[in-house]
């Protein structure tokens, strides 16, 4: 039985509620037998085994179904008298709490946080225990186009306070003025007495500096009147601030104490980081008064072999990894994340859009999208919900981030124009007989300018049946109902077909507008709408988009799809996500990390090699129109490696073609290198043995930059070696060395200390290496993991999009010769040793983490 640790003065008790909790997927009633113990955040969904009965390939192939959670706990008597709150970060889905028998509340969006007042249906004394019961309903589990992860996925505490306190999120911080010499910081703060008599408090802002030293403070006395929650505004003066930035986040934080007779009887405490920014629709967006692109990522929010239930240690990992290509921006796809989450990004200072919803009245076809069979499949989502729902569900998601530093937009909605009617029509895109463009194909979505003028694509709307609801009607309730809780930050929304959202209204209701793939209608919208900021809110993970960004002083900047390759919107089976990222499920990097890297963080010297076996094939396009794994995308002209002619349809990548970071190849068989570098020149040389020096200005039309080529006519074995040369004259080199099969596992880890506090999660990842050392990549192994001491296993995974074994089993094939077994720590100290075998007798070094007392 749990006995939660309160404060024995008046001051509020914030506890954490994460643990003795205990699951159930047979039924609320079952036999104390069929519930087992779980700690929090849990997802039932990614402990199942991958199939095709579940067809879900919008949500990884893995099952949902009807889950419960129960915990008891004890209060003392000594507690009677404060108000109790339960919170929840995040339940998917369709949650229902009880406490005591006494139903809570119901809430449909799994992304959105909640809270529940527990007072008046407690009990107190050790003799009478109370029970908090939770049920989650997934049965309608292909409910979303990507993972989403099943149960109570995000962190849960109990909350007791003085009944006259700060209700949650009940403190607003901004900062109205800021210059180098001082930043006058406002501070609104909720006040709530629950009591009949009404309350005469002292209320204390103090401002704490990145060191936590007091920096400025404001004091008032002010009467709450009984049953009632008042607003107070303070100001306070920081003198000589220091900016919250990308490169340097500095981050303040803000003291609110309550005092009664001389007593504090509250205390909470907000972030705050320093920062001006605003966007400019003609220079762009600039940060603390400095122009700044956003080298942006779209991320879902799984974390591979965890599903949903991300340990804070696997966002950091993931997050450095990109933070290392020189990403400074995040668009969180297509949901709120976790506060935790965003507590990370201010830390690390990304820039953050905040996004709300996928559907809104119309729901999404999960079904035609990935290939379902069951026809009421494409109905289920949030679409069901939204009418009720989406005012409470946008302000609860704007309420709870809306002190973060790091978001810099809230976004509505994601492609929402694809469910609501007449928008394909009246756009003109897609209509038999429609124009042509100037070399006589019918115009194209993704690569043509609208075939009809503006006040033409107005008209063909206006003579549809727009059916009950109007997008720009729901567009405008949405954004304004962000503006009522927050009007310090801009409202956007990822619009797929903004040459009739700026006639129809979607786009007044914006502030500044997102565009899908629409990297050929921003001259056109920035030359028709030229006070309207627009930037590249989802864009292919290619050079061509990021040249086409630094080429125009008003592009603020891209976010790409994706960042990290996610699970589900997989396309068929055995794949099990989308295979776009620049890292992979494991937090591995991918190519595509690499080429970013070049050109997102110039001042750092990179150089990466690729191989690609060298054939007659073209490119070749599965049928959602991403380039085939194996496609070979280069040909040889006049002795020049080239990529092969590129038409509109080809330019559509959302994946990277077919490589290896190996020299194990065919014998005589013709291949093509791929030096990712920022060097302004790199020799390559095979056996000692120059093939040509390659200059990055001199790069092939139609070839990216910051992609060198060479092509090798016959392959032969041995080591091939990269020597580049910077700006600086400084010479970096890369070299792949023809391996022999795998003679042994290498084992190393990102943690060798971790605190026994049952959360901190650390990654052990796994390559194979030949008889003298080298990286074996080239062929795979199934290899077994052994962990002696205070530590779980949490996960695994090797990263490949394919890979259908189970994630929480210490066995798995290695992908390109690596793995990545992921532990997490209990709650003893000491030491833990990991290791890995094969079955036919391959052995790894050991490593060590210790376990320290939390």
């Amino acid at each position: 039985m749990n006995t939660p640790c309160l404060n024995t003065s008046n001051l509020r008790s914030d506890v954490d509620f994460n643990f003795d909790w205990q699951f159930t997927l047979e039924g609320e009633s079952a036999p104390d037998s069929d519930w087992r113990e779980v700690r929090l955040p849990h997802d039932w969904s990614v402990e199942g085994q991958t199939t095709q009965e579940h067809g879900g390939n919008a949500t990884a192939y893995l099952p949902g179904g009807v889950g419960h959670y129960r915990k008891s706990f004890v209060l003392p008597a000594s507690a009677q008298g404060k108000r109790f709150r339960i919170e929840f970060d995040g339940v998917y889905s369709k949650s229902d709490v009880w406490v005591n028998g006494q139903h809570l509340g119901h809430r449909p969006y799994g992304y959105i946080p909640f809270a529940y007042d527990l007072t008046e249906h407690l009990t107190f004394g050790a003799d009478a225990p109370n029970q908090i019961v939770v049920r989650v309903d997934r049965t309608a589990y292909i409910d979303c186009r990507w993972y989403s992860g099943s149960g109570i996925y995000r962190h849960v505490r109990l909350i007791a306070t003085d009944p006259v306190s700060v209700p949650q999120h009940g403190v607003f911080v901004t900062t109205p003025s800021v210059t180098d010499a001082q930043a006058r910081v406002c501070v609104e703060t909720q006040v709530q007495n629950t009591t009949d008599n009404e309350a005469k408090i002292t209320l204390t802002q103090t401002v704490l500096g990145p060191d936590g030293e007091a920096v400025g403070a404001t004091e008032q006395t002010l009467t709450v009147p009984a049953n009632t929650t008042r607003p107070e505004q303070q100001f306070i003066l920081v003198a000589n601030p220091k900016r919250w930035d990308i490169d340097d986040p500095q981050l303040y934080s803000v003291k609110t104490t309550l005092s009664r007779d001389g007593e504090k009887i509250d205390e909470v405490v907000n972030r705050l980081g320093i920062r001006t920014f605003h966007y400019d629709a003609k220079k762009g967006f600039f940060l603390n008064g400095r122009s700044v692109k956003f080298k942006g990522v779209c991320l879902h929010h799984d974390g591979g072999a965890v599903g949903a239930a991300v340990p804070l240690n696997v966002w950091r990992r993931r997050l450095e990894k990109l933070q290392d290509a020189g990403v400074n921006a995040i668009r969180t796809a297509h949901n709120p994340p976790s506060a935790e989450f965003l507590d990370l990004c201010d830390k690390m200072g990304f820039l953050v859009q905040d996004e709300a919803f996928d559907e809104w009245h119309h729901a999404k076809d999960k079904r035609k999208n990935y290939k379902q069979e069951a026809e009421e499949d494409e109905t289920r989502g949030y679409s069901e919900s939204f009418a009720e729902w989406s005012d409470r569900d946008v302000a609860a998601m704007v309420l709870r981030d809306r002190n973060h530093p790091s978001i810099v937009m809230w976004s509505i909605g994601n492609e929402i124009e694809w469910t609501y009617p007449a928008q394909q029509y009246a756009a003109g895109y897609w209509e038999e007989g429609r124009a042509l463009d100037p070399n006589g194909k019918e115009v194209n979505y993704y690569w043509d300018v609208p075939p009809h003028p503006p006040e033409e694509i107005l008209r063909r709307y206006q003579t549809q049946d727009l059916g009950p609801h109007n997008i720009a009607t729901v567009a405008k309730r949405l954004a304004d109902g962000i503006r009522a809780v927050d009007r310090t930050r801009p409202v956007t929304a990822n619009t797929v077909i903004p040459s009739l959202g700026m006639v129809a209204g979607y786009g007044d209701a914006l502030d500044i507008v997102g565009t899908s793939y629409r990297q050929i209608l921003t001259d056109y919208l920035h030359e028709n709408y030229p006070d309207v900021p627009f930037f590249g809110s989802e864009n292919w993970t290619q050079w061509h988009e990021w040249e086409w960004c630094i080429d125009r002083d008003y592009a603020p900047g891209i976010f790409l799809w994706t960042g990290i390759r996610y699970m589900g919107e997989s396309g068929g089976w055995p794949n099990r996500g989308g295979n776009s990222g620049l890292i992979d499920f494991a937090g591995l990097d991918m190519p595509a990390w690499h080429h970013f890297k070049c050109f997102w963080n110039l001042e750092e010297a990179h150089l990466h090699l690729e191989v690609v076996p060298q054939d007659t094939a073209d490119f070749e396009l599965d049928g959602l129109g991403h380039q085939s794994d194996h496609a070979n995308p280069y040909e040889l002209v006049d002795g020049v490696v080239r990529r092969l002619d590129r038409d509109d349809k080809q330019k559509m990548k959302w994946s990277w073609h077919g490589s290896t970071p190996h020299w194990n190849q065919e014998v005589g068989q013709p291949v093509v290198v791929e030096a990712f570098t920022n060097c302004v020149s790199v020799e390559l040389f095979l056996n000692g043995e120059s093939l040509g020096v390659r200059e990055l200005e001199d790069v092939a039309p139609g070839n990216d930059k910051y992609l060198l080529l060479w092509h090798v006519p016959a392959w032969k074995a041995g080591k091939l070696e990269a020597r580049g040369t910077t700006a600086d004259g400084q010479t970096i080199t890369r070299a792949l060395e023809t391996a022999g099969d795998a003679a042994a596992l290498h084992l190393e880890v990102d943690y060798a200390e971790l605190p026994a506090d049952r959360y901190a999660a650390a990654h052990v990842t796994l390559q194979l290496r030949d008889a003298e050392g080298r990286p074996a990549l080239h062929k795979d192994h199934e290899v077994t993991f052994q962990i002696d001491g205070p530590l779980r296993l949490l996960g695994i995974d090797n990263g490949s999009i394919a890979c259908q074994d189970r994630y929480n089993v210490p066995t798995v094939e290695t992908y390109k010769g690596r793995c990545v077994l992921l532990v997490q720590a209990l709650d003893e100290a000491g030491e833990a040793t990991i290791t890995a075998t094969t079955a036919d007798g391959l052995t790894s070094n050991a490593v060590t983490v210790t376990l320290k007392p939390a």
